[in-house]
C-alpha cells in the first residue's frame, strides 16, 4: 500500500504549495535558515557524542582527581567557607 508513497508528482505538489504559501522571495531565506538549523543540530549531536566518550572512558580516573587537587594546595574556589 505504501510502496510508492513518494512519487515525483507528490514533490511537485508540495513545492507548488510552498511557493503559493510563502512566495518566491521568502523561499531562499527559509531554505537557508533550515540548512543553518540542520548544521547546528548536526554539530551539537556530534559534540554530545564526543562528550560522552571521554566521560565513560575517564570514569575510573575520576576518583584520583580530587586527591590530586588536595596535593596542589587548591585555591580559594576549592576551600568553601
Amino acid at each position: 500500500m505504501l510502496r510508492n508513497a513518494l512519487e515525483p508528482w507528490h514533490i511537485l505538489v508540495v513545492v507548488l504549495v510552498m511557493v503559493v504559501l510563502f512566495g518566491s522571495r521568502k523561499l531562499p531565506d527559509t531554505a537557508r535558515a533550515l540548512g543553518k538549523s540542520m548544521r547546528i543540530l548536526k554539530s551539537e549531536a556530534k559534540a554530545l557524542k564526543t562528550d560522552d566518550e571521554p566521560a565513560t572512558a575517564g570514569a575510573s580516573g575520576a576518583a584520583a582527581a580530587p586527591g590530586t587537587a588536595a596535593h596542589h594546595g587548591g585555591g580559594p574556589a576549592d576551600n568553601p567557607r
